[in-house]
């Protein structure tokens, strides 16, 4: 059986257990060792299989992952999230659909110290949920504006995806962080244009909230401090070259910590919860990288990625055409996979087909985040709309996860308008690394 062949073989065989819901970490090890143990032999497979998961868990470069996520679990025990959300309404709140877009802007503002989707939805879920119930909004729109909103947590710095793509290509992850900057701020307003829209043609579902006077907002604006202090020192320490990405998320721990203490927000309680929530979701993404580089060592022997790569310029397409096909298939793979897991899994067949063509690999990092992003409110994996309906149970109590489906496509519609706005004019992107590095 010629290596190919078992390659396609193992790939058929992870989806199929796929399906049973097992751990995505497992099944890549799982099929990984097993093809590589076939193909070359059982004693180099275990003597692989140790090797890269402590390399993986002993890794400098991802020791950023447990530190930014202790950041985004420190920013909301320590009540930052709830202070983004206040001052954002008080601005948006008066709006038809004001309090969607309240959720938005403040899913971009808490991404901004998170770098999590599913953190940033559950968040947001629990200060915003009961807030647009009280004020008659339809579930559809104020579960759908949470879950799609928290989507944006991938894309605004500092990313946990952003992260581990710098590590598999090997590409400055400052460069990556300033990339998705602009982004991010251009999905906020075509979510919130997307809402204005919504509210427009259904106006029962986005009532209006609260007016508060010009003094008021002013007032508000101090919530916003403790979030831009933390993200100005994170982002200008990359940008001038004062800490690397491992120091800089260190400090912005520290950062965090010591503004929830100074505010006497953080509990002692609260402060083991974000080290046990930490711990959970750290450990969870170590094992996905690890599981990916053994599944990828299995890929490179069957030589798969590269046979791709000589099949897709075979057929002599324009370059835009195929990176479009390339999109196309992170979409679909989006709908079945957690983001990380199918990064990691597809970054090895498609980052030398997409160097090839010529396009720049920040740019490709952005968007196959922006492209990812939309599988996490799609069904059937869609995690963000699963954890929205999870948190709204506690919440809020009973709401349909039809509703949340329902409510997600005007925000699907408006990041396909903006994955094309940056396929069009990729300057909206690389404009900031350009002018930094």
């Amino acid at each position: 059986m010629s290596s190919m062949t078992v390659g396609v073989i193992g790939i058929v065989i992870m989806i199929l257990i796929f399906m049973t819901r097992m751990p995505v970490a497992f099944v890549m090890t799982m099929v990984g060792f097993a093809g590589f143990g076939y193909l070359i032999s059982f004693d180099a497979a275990l003597m692989l299989l140790p090797r890269i998961f402590h390399d993986s868990f002993s890794s400098y470069e991802l020791t950023t992952i447990p530190l930014f996520v202790l950041m985004g679990q420190l920013a909301f025990n320590g009540g930052i999230s709830r202070k983004l959300y206040a001052t954002a309404y008080t601005f948006l709140g008066n709006i038809k659909g004001g309090l969607a877009m309240t959720t938005v802007a403040a899913c971009t503002a808490f991404g901004a110290v998170c770098g999590s989707s599913p953190a940033t939805a559950a968040t947001m879920a629990t200060v915003g949920m009961p807030e647009m119930r009280r004020f008659g909004y339809a579930d559809s729109l104020a579960a759908g504006s949470v879950a799609s909103g928290g989507g944006l947590g991938m894309i605004m710095p500092p990313s946990v995806v952003l992260i581990i793509y710098s590590v598999l290509t090997e590409q400055s992850i400052g460069a990556l962080f300033v990339a998705g900057i602009f982004p991010a701020v251009l999905m906020t307003l075509l979510f919130i244009g997307a809402i204005y829209i919504t509210c427009r043609i259904y106006p029962d579902q986005g009532p209006r909230g609260e007016k508060f006077t010009m003094m008021e907002k002013l007032k508000s604006l101090a919530g916003l401090a403790d979030t831009l202090a933390v993200f100005t020192l994170v982002i200008s320490g990359l940008f001038f070259g004062f800490f690397t990405p491992t120091e800089s998320a260190a400090v912005g721990v520290l950062a965090v910590l010591v503004i929830s203490i100074i505010r006497r927000q953080m509990t002692w309680s609260s402060f083991l919860r974000s080290l046990y929530e930490t711990l959970q979701t750290s450990c969870m993404i170590l094992f996905l990288v690890a599981g990916a580089v053994v599944f990828g060592k299995f890929l490179a022997v069957t030589r798969i990625p590269f046979e791709i790569a000589h099949w897709l310029n075979g057929f002599d397409l324009a370059a835009p055409l195929l990176i479009t096909i390339i999109m196309l298939i992170y979409f679909v793979g989006g709908c079945f996979m957690d983001a990380l897991g199918l990064v990691m899994l597809t970054i090895p067949i498609f980052f030398p087909v997409v160097m090839e063509l010529g396009y720049d690999p920040v740019w490709f990092g952005i968007m196959i985040v922006l492209v990812t992003g939309m599988g996490v409110i799609t069904p059937p994996v869609g995690i963000n709309v699963y954890v929205v309906y999870g948190v709204s149970q506690t919440v809020v109590g009973d709401i349909a996860l039809e509703s949340i489906f329902k409510g997600i496509v005007p925000f699907l519609i408006a990041t396909a308008a903006g994955i094309a706005l940056m396929m069009l004019f990729p300057e909206i992107v690389m404009f900031l690394p350009n002018l930094m590095y």
